[in-house]
């Protein structure tokens, strides 16, 4: 798509004063498309050092800080009462890796976690390895932190740690070295610019993959490093030239082979290397082809395949000899079969037993089976729910380590002994102040406009009535085949005990209800993923879930585009949205092979260049779709150095916003000037920018 830039008008600068309402200036530009011209005088935007938009962006704070402060109390209240469900000096449970016991640990008063080790299960505090708020503050990091590897060598001497300081996701990684006696050192040795895509070291601690990002922010290249050689000395083992491909990094957990996963939104090509000779090529396992996905690990004697091949559409497991050859198909024989509507995730390969991670009637679920055949499920609550690994990062082991909790539960911490399948409950996330009998939660069906069937997992007080009175907040994704299990929030029980009911839809574009789930809501297909959200949300209005007129809506990035979309084309069915770092500039954006992960993104959406996806996209995008309308309360997020979702995209959409509404509703902005993607990253941070959206959904709804 080509554009051209007309003349300039004069730009009109936002006002100093705090509470009067920001005007963006405009910039004359005509988009050139297929399906018509357009302009768009916000396009400017997207010039991140433009200093107009950082004077826009502090001038939408400042009218956001002056909206929030008639509601600093409540505000300052949740964020009290979310500390106060809260065990603030905590420790996980300690897990045994490699003779050691490694545990973390949280300190009233610090944002960040500690990371411990010791010899036996009640001294595995006895060794500080890392202590993030220590680091956070010797590197300067006040805004923004993130740790990234945390990896140790096979002989546990050596640890690769990485850290991001701005939330553009390129870490610095280091090297630590830690004695038996708990001295820790930190090597000369410093990697920068690498990207979050897993670190793996040699057998013998002597080099360490790691992953560094194209300028489209795309991991595309495993680079090996030699501890104690410079940084500049580094070899490049691998480099993957097609754009629509990430590059990841690991080992299987049997640390016998490192992994170099090749992955595209439609398919996939590994490549082994053995971990104790660490020089030689890596072996591509099959070679990649169109629509054909797959996951390797290594049980003992022969490989573990997870994958859509002859047609296994929710995914089926094949094994093959260690010693064949894997490119052959016929080489492959299968282990669990294919079946429609149970989509197997992925596998995590014990000794004696393989862990399968799968989803089946909109409900994750772990599934055991043995070397003779036999299998067992996990049993867990019947109430909508949330189950998955923990760690378990010895291959011999016997024991299970599983997580799970639900709207109503927090995680719950298990041990299953694979052999008898006794069951150890080890810890339930502490929740101070809390009752949490007064919750209760359920699971109900909406019909979408073509017919289809969609679940809704709801929690409410106990005390709260189904008559059609209360306020409530439906969340909600739908993109990426990302299925969303229930999870518990202290947080979201400020909400609950003031009488809101809290939804959570899974609409078509996820992966609830296997993979015709997620190709039924992507591409040509993506109205459905708003028409299933539309539907629940009028649902729980004709059902006297909650009121018709006091309900929200929240999403971000992928979901911040569903509830753009949703408000756009219904306005009259929201009271409030919140749209986190939202995608909604989609067609601007996905029409520019030059921005961050475009290209890798048109499996997913498809490219607006050309038909029929500049029509079908253009009529769903928020930004294009944002006319004169009377729309609900907005509040909108941002971050300055956000990598995936660029901080034009919600800009751009605010300033339209305040263009076209007819509501006199609240449009608030807020962008984080030291984040990226996922926000505040400190857990006081977090818990106060929580506390201040839950604030706006009380005032609006």
């Amino acid at each position: 798509m080509d554009h051209q830039n007309l003349p300039s008008p004069t730009s009109v600068t936002p006002s100093g004063d705090a509470s009067a309402t920001p005007v963006a200036p405009r910039r004359a530009h005509r988009w050139v498309r297929p399906t018509g011209d357009v302009d768009d005088d916000f396009a400017w935007m997207i010039d991140v050092e433009d200093p107009e938009l950082l004077e826009y962006l502090t001038a939408e704070n400042r009218f956001g800080d002056a909206w929030f402060a008639p509601h600093a109390a409540t505000t300052e209240a949740i964020f009290e009462e979310i500390r106060s469900r809260v065990q603030e000096t905590d420790q996980s449970t300690p897990v045994m890796n490699g003779g050691w016991w490694y545990v973390g640990s949280t300190v009233e008063g610090e944002n960040y976690p500690r990371h411990h080790r010791g010899r036996t299960f009640e001294s595995a505090t006895d060794f500080l390895l890392l202590d993030e708020n220590v680091e956070a503050e010797r590197i300067g990091a006040t805004d923004y932190f993130d740790l990234g590897a945390f990896d140790g060598s096979h002989d546990h001497t050596m640890f690769a740690w990485s850290t991001d300081t701005t939330g553009d996701e390129r870490y610095d990684l280091r090297i630590r070295r830690c004695d038996d006696d708990g001295g820790v050192e930190d090597l000369e040795d410093h990697i920068t610019e690498v990207a979050n895509a897993g670190t793996a070291w040699s057998a013998d601690g002597s080099r360490l993959f790691y992953v560094r990002a194209d300028d489209q922010e795309r991991p595309f290249q495993v680079w090996r490093h030699e501890i104690g050689r410079p940084a500049a000395d580094d070899t490049l083992v691998f480099q993957e030239d097609d754009e629509r491909f990430f590059v990841e990094i690991g080992e299987t957990r049997s640390d016998t082979w490192i992994v170099i996963h090749c992955g595209s939104k439609t398919s996939a090509e590994v490549r082994l290397l053995p971990s104790n000779s660490p020089l030689d090529e890596p072996i591509v396992v099959q070679p990649r082809a169109d629509g054909v996905e797959y996951q390797v690990d290594d049980w003992g004697d022969r490989l573990v395949m997870v994958t859509n091949a002859d047609g296994a559409d929710d995914f089926c497991i094949r094994t093959a000899s260690s010693g064949d050859d894997w490119t052959d198909p016929s080489a492959w024989s299968e282990l669990v079969a294919h079946l429609p509507g149970r989509r197997i995730i992925g596998v995590e390969p014990f000794e004696h037993q393989l862990v399968i991670y799968e989803w089946s009637n909109a409900q994750p679920r772990l599934r055991l089976l043995f070397r003779d055949g036999t299998e067992r499920i996990v049993d867990v609550d019947n109430e909508p729910h949330d189950v998955g690994l923990s760690a378990n990062p010895e291959w011999t082991s016997t024991t299970l380590r599983f997580v799970t909790q639900s709207m109503t539960s927090p995680a719950t911490l298990y041990d299953d002994d694979l052999l008898t399948g006794e069951r150890t409950l080890l810890r339930q996330v502490p929740t101070p102040n809390v009752d949490l009998d007064s919750y209760v939660a359920s699971r109900m069906w909406a019909t979408s406009a073509d017919g289809t069937s969609v679940p809704v997992d709801i929690v409410r007080h106990v005390d709260t009535p189904l008559d059609g009175t209360a306020a409530g907040c439906l969340y909600g994704y739908g993109s990426y085949e990302a299925s969303m299990p229930p999870w518990f929030s202290v947080g979201r029980l400020s909400l609950l005990d003031r009488g809101l009911v809290w939804a959570l839809a899974h609409p078509r574009g996820g992966g609830e209800l296997g993979r015709h789930w997620y190709l039924d809501g992507k591409l040509e297909h993506k109205q459905h993923t708003f028409d299933d959200m539309i539907a629940v949300a009028e649902h729980l209005g004709t059902a006297g879930v909650v009121a018709r007129d006091r309900l929200a809506i929240r999403g971000g990035s992928a979901g911040g585009l569903l509830v753009g979309a949703c408000m756009t084309q219904r306005p009259d069915l929201f009271a409030s949205v919140i749209a986190e770092v939202p995608f909604v500039d989609i067609v601007n954006t996905m029409s520019d092979p030059s921005l961050p992960l475009t290209v890798t993104e048109w499996e997913e959406w498809g490219d607006p260049r050309s038909e029929p996806f500049a029509t079908a996209m253009l009529a769903y995008s928020p930004y294009d779709n944002t006319v004169e309308a009377d729309y609900p309360a907005v509040y909108v997020t941002a971050g300055l150095h956000d990598p995936r979702v660029s901080v034009h995209e919600p800009a751009k959409w605010v300033a339209r916003l305040r263009d076209t509404t007819t509501s006199g509703r609240p449009i608030v902005m807020r962008t984080e000037m030291g984040a990226g993607h996922g926000g505040p990253t400190g857990r006081y941070d977090a818990w106060r920018d929580e506390a201040r959206t839950l604030a706006f959904l009380l005032a609006t709804t």
